[in-house]
């Protein structure tokens, strides 16, 4: 096992009472939200409006939420993540739910699932910024159908070029180089350290899905809404009025 997944694995079992509560609140809900500013479904479309048939896989599930709303359009679910914490949270809440969803415990740089068993394939955080780009989006690759889609959102690179390096909130300031960017390390920072996360300049992510084999169809960048206010996982609203938090990606297996 690679270090930055035995990491991060510690890093969220020991941190995954504190998602139960969130957890819980999106399991009840119908109408699916995204990213640290609850964009609503209808304005970000990062699922297909009817699922009937499909064969979908999250990576990096968590507490499991967005394949509970996969599953609800009608898709045979299969979801997977590193947190024997976080996965207890998910397989309870799909049992008070009564929604049937395949769940593994593992690491999705590393999948145990068979090539092209899947039609779609997301990420909401998860791999998208806590597994290393030049392997996980290989085994999304490997585990879609000709033609199956990948959606991805995850941190912005303009967060970890802002982010001071003591861990401190973004500012409009730059701490960071954007050439060469990709593994940032939160263990050691002062403020709130966590684990390994990934990220890369945007000709960096476009040069690996080419390399890949995928088609990008879209790219969106997510700002704080209007009306949001106070700071949301070290961002605070007023800078992500002004620079973009997230980013959402949709990819095509070509």
């Amino acid at each position: 096992m690679e270090k930055h997944v035995e990491l991060n694995r510690d890093h969220w079992n020991a941190m995954a009472d504190e998602w139960v509560t969130m957890g819980e609140e999106a399991w009840a809900s119908d109408a699916p939200y995204w990213g640290i500013w609850g964009v609503p479904e209808r304005e970000l479309g990062m699922l297909p409006g009817d699922m009937a048939g499909m064969e979908a896989v999250e990576l990096g599930c968590g507490t499991g939420y967005v394949s509970a709303w996969m599953a609800r359009r009608g898709a045979r679910v299969s979801a997977i993540d590193v947190s024997a914490g976080q996965l207890a949270t998910a397989r309870r809440l799909a049992g008070e739910h009564g929604v049937d969803i395949r769940f593994e415990e593992g690491n999705a740089e590393a999948l145990p699932f068979a090539d092209g068993a899947f039609d779609f394939a997301i990420s909401e955080y998860g791999a998208a910024i806590w597994c290393d780009p030049q392997v996980w989006l290989r085994e999304a690759w490997r585990v879609l159908r000709p033609g199956g889609q990948l959606v991805f959102l995850g941190h912005h690179p303009f967060v970890y070029l802002t982010t001071p390096l003591n861990g401190a909130a973004c500012e409009r300031v730059l701490h960071r180089p954007y050439r060469g960017m990709g593994r940032v390390d939160w263990t050691q920072v002062e403020i709130d350290p966590g684990g390994i996360e990934y990220s890369l300049s945007f000709s960096d992510w476009i040069t690996l899905f080419l390399e890949i084999g995928f088609v990008v169809e879209g790219l969106r960048e997510v700002y704080a809404p209007e009306g949001a206010s106070g700071e949301e996982f070290g961002i605070p609203a007023e800078w992500s009025r002004d620079f973009p938090a997230e980013h959402v990606w949709w990819l095509r297996k070509g």
